[in-house]
């Protein structure tokens, strides 16, 4: 039997056949946790917050009556711990459900079911190096009376006849040198499981703190671990939001990773213009290129080129800044490293070698700047020319600079040309915030606190200055296309302004705290994202029509921290105006807890299939002899259809229907409820007559004024008949068949029939 239970207080009973809940069980309380024991198959234990007390918790027994109907209420509730954690890996049971363990801060507390029986312990009176055992995790073995439990100062100690108040013990394991994360035994106990941020999985052999072997380079800490059940694997989740499923002799098996939860988005959102890939932090150091389409990450550049060391309060280089040239051919990053005196700080220059595949380093720069650097960016114009690429950073000592390709004259050098400084340029002192290029490269504009600068690219001239106080500048962009002629910029005193570069003067301004200020590089539209009263809302316009042409209020609770655009393969057809501004790119959103999001013109019916690349065969085929042969017959197949005409219409929509396809390709055990998939599936096979073709109009028209020519044709008819009978007998030798009109009209409807449908027998 699968439970499960939400924050609306509901349990539910799944059927795994239909997919759909078979009860519903209302407790009436917040569920944080949820937990089922074989041995008691009329009840289950939830985690619920303490009426009255805030960040108090207590385990709750819920016994699930056997009562007819589907949506019941659970009435009988009894606690059996107070003051638990709410995290999962805080509460364990022991075996067969005997008694359960919980640890919280510096107490473990354990219930015995049958005797009814309470034991409480405290480690803080113990003294460590540390000075730290507060409890992290606790595990139970599966057939014998030990419980395992892991603490902040790396120890494991294993707690034995804790029966008794008084005469308990425990033994110590000690290898991780910092918190233990989780852990777990296996299925026969022999064995015990512990994982921490050192990304090493530790595998204690009978409680020996000899006996134990290791796994490491796992890539990020271990926060989770479970065996399966027959304990032939073992499964470990990462902080940086990956499986690992490993065999049972501690060999690796597989890892199943989509994007890569960094410590921290510092390079922002970018787009591989050679990929379209998602360019963004992933391991420490490292940048990972996601592809979104496929929700797998293509592979990870590794920029640092140092070894993590996973210790807390160690200062090492991070990556922090990424910008690539307009055709992915070149790679800018900036590390840096923050010390107690100065920064430091590295500027590297990647180029894309055609035959590796990959990007090799090019340029190093060691401190480029005196202090941080704010923003760089690509001077986006024709590659083919390396006069016209150039690279633009800003930096808080108050410059920016620009950076341009020279020929190597070093010798020994294995690359032939070589980035160099060209220009530095500065306003007042003022520190330099943010930097963009204009659409056709002639101006640069760079924030310097309250004001923004517009430069000439050629002659590096300062052109005009725009200021809106009070606030400093917190994003910039150029207007792109017809609106090329506006600056926009958004200030962190909540003004969002649009400045006339040919008349030099503010077009329009209002009053918006925006965070994020994203324009779309193949249309007019730009996407700001603002932040007010504990939600993010979206505001979609274009610079020369100050009423925005979409508004998203409520977008999320979380706040948006980060937005791209990503351009899309092919122009998608939207039926609703409302979304014609997402027809040749897609937005893409990240919060402050790393979640990736985007807006969709697709209605839930049409969303049902295409998220499931797994369940898509034809999307998912391994390119081999035979998948390149079917899909050529597959071509051949479709062209026929196109010549053959309108065929088989019924066929067609089923073809084109998400809910057939849903049925098709999706497993029983994941469908949703019939009562949800009939009506899609009925509405999937009803053909609109409002949708007419032209053909079928004409159609109609004709068949009408044919029925009225066959009216006045049987009077004639008869005309006719008798004129025949007393005209004189011709000869046969000049004698002609001819058939009367009502006969040709059926003639003509025979010949406009579309037989060509048995060409598919």
């Amino acid at each position: 039997q699968l439970y499960s239970s939400s924050l609306d207080g509901s349990i539910k009973l799944w059927d795994f056949m239909d997919g759909i809940p078979i009860k519903t069980f209302t407790v009436g309380s917040k569920l944080l946790a949820l937990y089922a024991l074989a041995s008691s198959e009329d009840s289950v234990f939830v985690v619920i917050p303490k009426s009255g007390e805030r960040d108090t918790f207590q385990l709750v027994s819920v016994k699930l009556t056997k009562a007819a109907g589907q949506d019941l209420e659970a009435k009988e509730l009894s606690v059996v711990l107070d003051g638990v954690d709410a995290s999962p890996k805080h509460i364990a049971f022991g075996r067969e459900g005997e008694y359960v363990a919980s640890v919280k801060e510096v107490n473990l507390q354990v219930y015995f079911f049958k005797q009814k029986q309470l034991n409480r312990f405290s480690v803080s009176t113990m003294k460590t190096k540390s000075g730290n055992n507060h409890f992290t995790c606790i595990a139970c073995h599966p057939t014998e009376d030990c419980i395992a439990t892991g603490h902040a100062d790396g120890k494991i100690r294993l707690w034995r006849n804790f029966h008794h108040k008084k005469e308990y013990t425990f033994s110590t394991l000690h290898w991780h040198h910092d918190t233990v994360m989780d852990l777990a035994f296996s299925v026969e106990g022999t064995s015990l499981l512990s994982g921490g941020v050192e990304s090493v999985l530790v595998l204690w052999r009978n409680e020996s703190d000899c006996q134990k072997d290791f796994l490491p380079r796992l890539g990020s800490a271990i926060e989770y671990i479970s065996m399966s059940s027959d304990g032939a694997l073992c499964c470990t989740l990462h902080t940086d939001n990956r499986i690992t499923i490993i065999n049972s002799n501690l060999r690796f098996s597989k890892s199943i990773q989509g994007l890569i939860k960094s410590r921290g988005v510092k390079t922002g959102l970018v787009v591989d213009p050679r990929t379209k890939a998602l360019v963004l932090n992933g391991e420490p150091g490292h940048l990972q290129f996601y592809c979104l389409q496929s929700d797998q990450q293509l592979f990870s550049l590794d920029i640092v080129q140092r070894q993590y060391i996973h210790q807390a309060g160690l200062n090492q280089a991070d990556l922090v800044k990424v910008a690539f040239s307009a055709q992915g051919k070149w790679l800018a990053t900036v590390e840096e490293r923050e010390e107690v005196t100065d920064p430091e700080l590295q500027l590297k220059l990647w180029f894309y070698d055609e035959e590796t595949q990959s990007f090799k380093l090019n340029t190093r720069i060691t401190m480029p700047h005196e202090d941080h650097i704010t923003d760089m960016c690509f001077r986006d114009m024709d590659e083919l020319e390396d006069d016209s690429l150039i690279l633009v950073t800003a930096g808080r000592d108050c410059v920016f600079k620009v950076w341009v390709m020279v020929e190597d004259t070093d010798p020994e050098a294995q690359q032939s040309v070589s980035w160099s400084c060209d220009f530095v340029g500065s306003y007042h002192n003022y520190q330099a915030t943010k930097c963009c290029f204009s659409e056709d490269g002639s101006l640069l504009a760079v924030s310097f606190e309250e004001t923004v600068t517009v430069w000439d690219s050629v002659t590096w001239d300062l052109k005009c200055t725009f200021c809106y106080p009070p606030g400093k500048i917190r994003n910039i962009c150029f207007g792109r296309l017809t609106c090329s002629k506006y600056l926009i910029g958004a200030t962190d005193y909540g003004f969002l302004c649009c400045w006339n570069l040919l008349s030099c003067a503010l077009e329009w301004s209002a009053h918006l705290n925006v965070l994020v200020l994203q324009p779309d590089p193949l249309s007019e539209h730009i996407a700001a994202v603002s932040w007010l009263s504990k939600e993010s809302s979206l505001f979609v316009f274009k610079p020369n029509e100050p009423r925005p042409i979409y508004i998203q209020r409520n977008l999320c609770k979380e706040k948006i921290q980060l937005a791209v655009f990503v351009p899309r393969d092919e122009p998608e057809t939207i039926g609703s105006e409302k979304y014609l501004w997402l027809r040749r790119s897609q937005l893409f959103f990240l919060t402050d807890t790393q979640e990736l999001m985007t807006l969709s013109t697709k209605s839930l019916e049409e969303r049902l299939t295409p998220s499931s690349k797994q369940l898509a065969v034809e999307e998912s085929l391994p390119v081999t002899p035979f998948s390149l042969l079917l899909g050529k017959h597959r071509r051949q197949q479709s062209q026929e259809d196109v010549d053959l005409g309108k065929l088989l219409v019924r066929n067609k929509h089923e073809q084109d229907s998400p809910a057939v396809k849903e049925l098709l390709h999706t497993p029983a055990h994941v469908l949703p409820s019939a009562s949800f998939l009939c009506p899609i599936f009925i509405n999937s096979l009803l053909i609109s007559k409002e949708n007419k073709s032209a053909e079928e109009v004409a159609d109609e028209v004709e068949m009408e004024s044919e029925k009225t020519e066959d009216d006045s044709d049987e009077e004639r008819d008869v005309t006719e008949t008798e004129q025949e009978d007393t005209s004189p007998m011709e000869s046969l030798g000049e004698m002609t068949c001819k058939l009367p009109k009502s006969q040709e009209k059926e003639l003509r409807k025979i010949r406009k029939m579309d037989y060509s449908w048995i060409s598919a027998f």
